[in-house]
């Protein structure tokens, strides 16, 4: 197995605590495997300290990115996030940091926005829709909407001009409205645009820790949840966005979706959902424990501690990199004969739960989505390439891809 040399962390310095109360959130029950959380939710600056110090020195190239989200990073207060800025000046030597923080918005305020915008934190606004689809699932603890709160919080970034992009969550309501939801975040400013689908599977009982929301490994009675997007329709959703994007917004709007496809073809690293292997991407709680995945925090894939553990030795750990190449050697016999598959790798393995045809349970539930996807945009892409090639407008491509292919 190869060392992983570059690695990104994501720090929850609130954990699992929020705001509003997600019907569909997989993370607001990992509070029970931390039962004094209530009263000890923050990241403490001892913690803060060690991340910030040793996140900056683990990192071998000379641009060092943190990533910021929650739970509710907004909750932290500005002063966290200014002693945030104070310590990675302290540490930062030579190297050039870039912050990355992930909101539902709804305290972003003027003044919010206005530190955000004068540090260049790049600001990932979730946000599902318009206000039936937002609403849908994504609601206030007493069950009101969020809506309104949201808007008011994206306008203050616009109006600082705080650089932002949407993250949605595609679910079981709003795969049925592919192009309302991509003309809504268009109308809201969104130029960058990443389209999530959202699956979870729930066990008939709680396991040992409280859990319910369970991971792929998981053999007892469970279901998907009703608000899991069915996979082929996801693939479908995909599909008439990119074919409204490509003849109306290539170039202009960038959807991370495509985007990501496209930088894969051409030999670039992939989003760890595509790529051939994992254990890149690690999570780190609030008190500093370190897990191989955000999707994967559960007792049995915790790796260690930032106050007792060297970063890089928990990375490259025996555990850290037999999780990472799993998702090469577990991949089901479905993907190794499926024309797309150096296009998906076979997804993420939170979602390898399917029985494969050897009848093994190791085929992605997301399958035909990503099959009906790839199939009808990757022919396209490659008259994208050979177009980009001829060194032709962006305006010229969308026009030859209209007439070429629509």
């Amino acid at each position: 197995m190869n060392s992983i040399n570059n690695f990104q962390m994501i720090a929850k310095p609130s954990g699992s605590v929020c705001n509003i109360d997600c019907t569909y959130c997989f993370y607001l029950e990992k509070e029970k495997l931390y039962p004094d959380r209530k009263n000890r939710w923050k990241m403490d600056d001892e913690t803060l300290a060690a991340y910030v110090q040793k996140q900056i020195q683990s990192q071998q190239g000379e641009v060092v990115d943190f990533i910021w989200q929650g739970g509710e990073p907004t909750l932290l207060g500005i002063g966290f996030f200014a002693k945030v800025l104070a310590l990675q000046a302290q540490y930062k030597g030579g190297k050039k940091i870039q912050n990355f923080f992930q909101t539902n918005a709804i305290k972003i305020d003027d003044e919010w926005a206005t530190f955000l915008g004068k540090h260049q934190f790049l600001v990932g606004v979730s946000i599902d829709g318009d206000r039936e689809v937002n609403d849908k699932y994504r609601i206030s603890r007493s069950g009101k909407s969020t809506f309104d709160e949201v808007l008011k919080g994206i306008e203050c970034l616009k109006k600082h001009k705080v650089e932002f992009n949407t993250l949605t969550v595609v679910n079981e309501f709003n795969v049925r409205k592919p192009l309302e939801t991509y003309q809504f975040l268009k109308s809201i400013g969104s130029q960058f645009m990443q389209f999530i689908p959202l699956v979870e599977r729930k066990a008939k009982e709680a396991d040992e820790n409280g859990l319910t929301l369970i991971q792929p490994d998981f053999t007892s009675q469970c279901d998907v949840t009703p608000w899991s997007v069915p996979s082929k329709a996801y693939g479908a959703f995909l599909n008439k966005i990119f074919d409204y994007w490509v003849v109306n917004d290539f170039n202009r709007i960038f959807v991370m979706n495509f985007e990501q496809t496209m930088s894969q073809m051409i030999g670039r690293s992939a989003a760890c959902v595509f790529s051939e292997t994992c254990g890149g991407d690690l999570v780190m709680e609030a008190n500093g424990d370190v897990y191989s995945c955000d999707h994967f925090v559960y007792p049995e894939h915790k790796l260690g501690n930032l106050h007792h553990h060297d970063l890089e030795a928990m990375v490259n750990s025996p555990q850290n990199l037999a999780f990472g190449e799993s998702k090469k050697t577990n991949i089901s016999r479905d993907c190794l004969d499926c024309p797309v598959k150096q296009a998906c790798n076979g997804g993420c393995p939170k979602h390898r739960f399917q029985i494969s045809r050897d009848g093994k349970p190791n085929k992605n539930y997301l399958c035909e989505g990503f099959k009906t996807h790839f199939t009808h945009v990757l022919p396209k892409m490659v008259g994208i390439f050979e177009l980009m090639e001829r060194e032709i407008t962006p305006k010229q491509i969308k026009a030859a891809m209209k007439k070429r292919f629509y």
